[in-house]
C-alpha cells in the first residue's frame, strides 16, 4: 500500500470513531490528533479537514492532504481554504519581489490581486490577504497605496479590490469575513494607535462598542455575520486578559482567561481567532508573541488544548513541546481545529478532530 493510501486508511476509521455522540459542553469522545512535519505550520482548513493550508516557518505556502502529505505550492503563505477545499487564498510575490494578496488557481499558479489607488507598495508589501469567505471567492485583508495609511479591502471577481475606507481617516485592516461574504471584520486605528474593533456590513463601516470606550480588534465571524469574536475586551484592565464575542442580541461579552500553571508570567493577551458557525466551538490562544498556548472555548468555557487532549485519551499530546501555540482555524461545524506551536525541535502544525458536541 502506498504511503498516501496508508494515511487515508488510518485516518478514515479514526475520523469515524470521533463521530460518536457526546454530552453537552466539552466533547467527551476521544479526539484524533495529527501532526504536520516540523516547520510546516497550519493556518486554515477546508473539506472537513482533508485540505489544510499554511506555510513553512522559513516562508512559502503549503497545503496538506492525507493522500499526499505536505506540498509546497509557492507564494509566501496561505491564510484561507474554501469549504470544499478547492480554492486556496494567500499571498505571493510579483516579479519585482513585492508581496500581493493572491489566489492559488487550479493551474497551480498564483493570481495576484493588486491593491487600491495607484497600488504603490509600502516597503515590499502591496497588499496582504487575511481571510476569505466560505467558497473562497471573497478575499479580505490590508492594502497599501504608499506608506501614508493602510486600508481594509474586500475583493471579489465582479468588483476587484475595494477600499473599505475609514471612519476616522486612520489605517484599517480586515481580518475576516462571513461565510456569505457580506460582513467583514477587523480593526480601525484609534488616534492613540490602539486597534479598535470594526465591522463592515455591505461595505458600510461601524465600530463595535464594548464595555469601555475602546474594544480590541475583531478577528473572525461566522457564516452570516451574527457572531463576531475578538481580543482586548477591556483594554484598561490587563489582568486577566479578556477575549470577546459580539452578537446582535447580547452585544459584547467578555471572556477572561487565566494563564495555565506551567506558563511563565507574561503580559498575555487572550485571542478568539476562529469560530464555528453556531459559536459553540471557538479556537484561539493565550499569547505573548510566539510564547503562546492554544485554547478552545466549548459553549463559552475555556480549556487549554493540551489539557483537553490529555484528559480525553490522547496521553502524549504535545509531549516535549516548548508551547502549544495557536488554534488558527475552526471548521464551520466545529469538528476540526488546526494550528501550530513550538514543537520539540522546531515550530510545527497540528490538526485535531473532535468528537461531536451534545445538545446544548
Amino acid at each position: 500500500m502506498s504511503g498516501g493510501l496508508l494515511r487515508v486508511a488510518v485516518l478514515a476509521p479514526a475520523l469515524a470513531l470521533c463521530l460518536g455522540a457526546a454530552e453537552a459542553g466539552v466533547p467527551q469522545g476521544k479526539p484524533l490528533m495529527i501532526l504536520l512535519p516540523p516547520d510546516a505550520l497550519a493556518a486554515a482548513q477546508g473539506a472537513n479537514g482533508f485540505v489544510v493550508g499554511g506555510y513553512f516557518y522559513g516562508g512559502g505556502g503549503l497545503h496538506w492532504m492525507p493522500t499526499s502529505g505536505v506540498t509546497d505550492i509557492g507564494g509566501t503563505q496561505v491564510v484561507a481554504v474554501s469549504a470544499d477545499g478547492k480554492r486556496i487564498v494567500g499571498r505571493a510575490l510579483d516579479p519585482r519581489g513585492f508581496e500581493h494578496a493572491a489566489i492559488w488557481e487550479r493551474d497551480r499558479t498564483w493570481r495576484l490581486l493588486g491593491s487600491v489607488g495607484q497600488q504603490r507598495p509600502c516597503d515590499l508589501l502591496v497588499s496582504g490577504a487575511f481571510g476569505a469567505n466560505a467558497d473562497g471567492r471573497v478575499v479580505v485583508g490590508l492594502a497599501w497605496d504608499g506608506c501614508a495609511y493602510a486600508r481594509a479591502f474586500r475583493w471579489e471577481e465582479s468588483t476587484g479590490m475595494v477600499d473599505l475606507g475609514s471612519l476616522g481617516g486612520q489605517s484599517t485592516r480586515a481580518n475576516g469575513v462571513s461565510g456569505d461574504g457580506r460582513v467583514v471584520v477587523g480593526w480601525e486605528e484609534h488616534v492613540t494607535g490602539f486597534r479598535q474593533a470594526a465591522k463592515w456590513v455591505d461595505g458600510k463601516e461601524e465600530l463595535i462598542q464594548g464595555p469601555t470606550d475602546l474594544l480590541g480588534e475583531a478577528s473572525a465571524t461566522n457564516r452570516d455575520g451574527t457572531l463576531i469574536t475578538g481580543t482586548g475586551c477591556d483594554p484598561y484592565t490587563a489582568v486577566p486578559p479578556k477575549a470577546w464575542t459580539w452578537t446582535a442580541s447580547a452585544g459584547v461579552k467578555c471572556f477572561p482567561l487565566t494563564a495555565p500553571p506551567w506558563a511563565i508570567a507574561r503580559p498575555y493577551l487572550a485571542y478568539m481567532r476562529s469560530t464555528s458557525d453556531d459559536g459553540r466551538v471557538i479556537g484561539g490562544s493565550l499569547s505573548f508573541g510566539l510564547d503562546s498556548e492554544s485554547v478552545v472555548w466549548f459553549d463559552g468555557e475555556p480549556v487549554y488544548l493540551r489539557d483537553y487532549l490529555r484528559s480525553h485519551g490522547v496521553s502524549g499530546a504535545f509531549d516535549g513541546w516548548v508551547n502549544t501555540g495557536f488554534v488558527t482555524d475552526v471548521s464551520a461545524d466545529g469538528r476540526i481545529l488546526v494550528g501550530y506551536g513550538a514543537g520539540p525541535r522546531r515550530f510545527q502544525g497540528f490538526i485535531v478532530v473532535l468528537a461531536e458536541l451534545g445538545a446544548k
